[in-house]
């Protein structure tokens, strides 16, 4: 067969039902229409079950710590009254150091049982360390397809960190620069192979998540009589979202507020060379979650099994400087040194604790491992070698690929609030454009992806018709 690029993509779709075992024609019910449960059964396994493969892996079963310093430190800077319970799942405890594992788990578990030599994931963050952490258990080969580089060669200290990681556990990292290289060379390698594809957005990997909101509403109940107020997640591709958000439910913590945090690089194109390398965080930014939120299906399957819009509460941004200066105060205020993607949502956490009385629990629902690439240090002196001011100053003076501005006092710590209804109105526009025909199917469907009423998805079809 040929393997040109044209040649290659012209084979996605058989690609894909190969490598996922998903029909994902077999779900559509409408012009738009999709059953997304229906999507999620393919998983194979109800939450139960699928908690059970993970255990048997060695994932999950995280602990539930209290922040008591760091929750002091809010008290201190509260009205009276004020200052909710900070807890953190330390997700970090996992095999390879992150949430990711609960993801890959299920792929690596249903892959060896449907006979597939391996796995391979497309990603430049800890989900490759996951799989290739999970492809060595279940005794399956692993690929991990990493986008390093800008075209000068240079790859991002966490990024190269996270290749390390991969070797180390057993998988073949190949790297690419930025740019559509990435899906071509996945779709490649996975025909060459036979290999699973255990992306991020199967039911399988969303369904893996489901056990940690599972567990965070447990463990709080546990803890302090009753379920979390507030759950922060570090929010890109929609699958923490999506997965904490079913598990908390599941559980019977349908109370609580899940809100998503990203760190705002907004203004940087994620799919620039010139901008691929000004930018100081790989994954749970703006780059990822405002196009993910808008539109989930802009991934490496047909349909995202994460629909970020079904469960997002509020939706909150802090900067680049807050999170780094947030890392630090969670490892000398609480002896516990770990990466910056948990840290995204804890500097968020600090804000939020503040607005809610003291009675109230606010649980951040993850760590992560650190490591040299990760850490501030490496990525601030990286930035700075790109020609980033990196300097202590207020929020205001953080511009994404230009100024990293660190905060002199905890005090100094915000948040930004993102316009849901915005983002529900660009997802309706890009479903809606040059739609006709559409049924009460659609409809219904639309409504429930976007969190619109079924009368506003109705208006915005007769404005766009």
């Amino acid at each position: 067969m040929k393997t040109d690029y044209a040649s290659v993509m012209a084979r996605r779709d058989e690609i894909l039902l190969a490598s996922t075992g998903i029909d994902y024609r077999a779900l559509e019910r409408g012009r738009l229409a999709f059953d997304t449960e229906g999507l999620m059964a393919h998983s194979g396994r109800d939450l139960a079950a699928t908690r059970a493969v993970q255990r048997r892996a060695g994932v999950g079963g995280t602990p539930l710590l209290e922040l008591r310093n760091l929750t002091e430190l809010v008290r201190s800077m509260s009205a009276p009254g004020k200052g909710a319970r900070i807890l953190v799942k330390d997700e970090a405890a996992n095999p390879s150091g992150s949430f990711k594992d609960r993801r890959a788990a299920p792929s690596a578990h249903h892959a060896r049982a449907a006979g597939y030599p391996g796995l391979i994931a497309a990603t430049s963050g800890n989900y490759g360390a996951a799989v290739a952490a999970q492809a060595a258990a279940h005794g399956l080969g692993a690929i991990i397809i990493q986008e390093a580089f800008d075209s000068g060669g240079r790859g991002q200290p966490e990024i190269l960190e996270k290749g390390r990681k991969c070797e180390a556990l057993g998988a073949e990292v190949l790297q690419t620069s930025v740019g559509p290289e990435l899906f071509y060379m996945l779709l490649r390698t996975l025909e060459e192979t036979g290999y699973f594809n255990a992306s991020l957005y199967t039911p399988l990997s969303i369904a893996g998540i489901e056990s940690l909101g599972a567990e965070i509403a447990e463990q709080t109940v546990a803890l302090t009589g009753r379920p979390p107020d507030v759950v922060l997640a570090t929010h890109a591709g929609g699958g923490m979202v999506t997965g904490t958000a079913r598990g908390l439910r599941a559980a019977g913590a349908t109370g609580t507020e899940v809100v998503g945090v990203s760190v705002d690089l907004r203004g940087l194109h994620m799919a620039s060379d010139q901008d691929f390398n000004r930018k100081s965080f790989t994954t749970g930014h703006t780059g990822f979650a405002i196009p993910f939120t808008s539109w989930p299906d802009r991934v490496d399957v047909p349909r995202n099994a994460a629909r970020p819009l079904r469960y997002l509460d509020r939706f909150l941004l802090v900067t680049q400087g807050e999170v780094f200066y947030t890392t630090e105060l969670l490892a000398r205020l609480e002896g516990l040194e770990r990466g910056p993607a948990g840290n995204t949502s804890l500097a968020a956490a600090l804000v939020v604790a503040r607005e809610l009385d003291q009675e109230q629990t606010v649980v951040v629902s993850e760590t992560e491992y650190t490591g040299a690439g990760k850490n501030p240090t490496a990525q601030l002196a990286f930035a700075a070698g790109n020609g980033i001011d990196v300097r202590v100053g207020t929020a205001d003076e953080d511009e994404p690929g230009r100024v990293i501005s660190l905060p002199a006092h905890p005090g100094q710590l915000t948040v930004r609030e993102v316009d849901l209804a915005a983002l529900r109105t660009s997802y309706l526009r890009r479903a809606l454009a040059g739609s006709d025909g559409l049924t009460d199917v659609d409809v219904e469907f639309l409504s429930r992806d976007s969190g619109s009423s079924e009368a506003a998805v109705r208006a915005m079809l007769e404005s766009t018709s």
